[in-house]
């Protein structure tokens, strides 16, 4: 019986030391797993993008938060209507918003308020049907350019107050990181942000 009781009285579970312990050696495998999980995906998969200005107006607003998709880019390229965020090619520590308009090999011409794409399927020319601008809009300017095979023609969707393409050239496609894939803020406008048929 004495031998029982002094069995029962050494036993004291685990002290209160250990517990803590256990908990942040817990809490650390929790926050190492999360990290290996979530960081590949903020860098290599999608980012987040706030939208300044009002150069992408009414397509987006000034203050719209969106998702930016990294990885359909690894796979393939940019295709005519995706709206894009990449480097400001003269200073590529910005960040730019603009759609893409024009396709590598492709000429583009702008002209009596239309733009024109003249490539190896029409060489005679098509006028490009936007429907993402506001009803009324022009494009305007008289321009012509012939893209190089890596290069891209972008416009902002409110042509008269866009820093794009007309004014600062081709974009090269090193610089495109992604394109605009959910928009999240303001909450009234939440959606995946569609393609364009032409």
């Amino acid at each position: 019986m004495q031998e029982e009781n002094k069995s029962f009285q050494d036993y004291r579970g685990p002290s209160l030391g250990s517990e803590v312990l256990a908990f942040f050696w817990e809490t650390i495998k929790i926050v190492v797993v999360s990290l290996i999980i979530i960081l590949p995906i903020r860098y290599y998969v999608v980012q987040p993008f706030f939208v300044k200005g009002a150069s992408m107006e009414s397509s987006f607003d000034d203050g719209d938060y969106i998702f930016v998709d990294e990885l359909s880019y690894q796979m393939g390229d940019p295709e005519r209507g995706d709206v894009v965020i990449f480097r400001y090619p003269l200073d590529q520590s910005q960040f730019f918003i603009k759609r893409v308009i024009g396709l590598p090999n492709e000429t583009v011409e702008i002209k009596e308020g239309k733009v024109i794409i003249y490539n190896q399927q029409k060489p005679t020319g098509f006028v490009l049907v936007e429907p993402y601008l506001d009803v009324g809009q022009e494009t305007q300017g008289i321009f012509r350019m012939k893209l190089d095979n890596n290069d891209y023609y972008v416009l902002g969707d409110n042509r008269l107050r866009s820093s794009d393409s007309r004014v600062w050239g081709a974009l090269n496609r090193s610089l495109i990181t992604g394109k605009a894939f959910i928009r999240l803020w303001p909450f009234s406008k939440v959606a995946k942000i569609p393609g364009v048929v032409y």
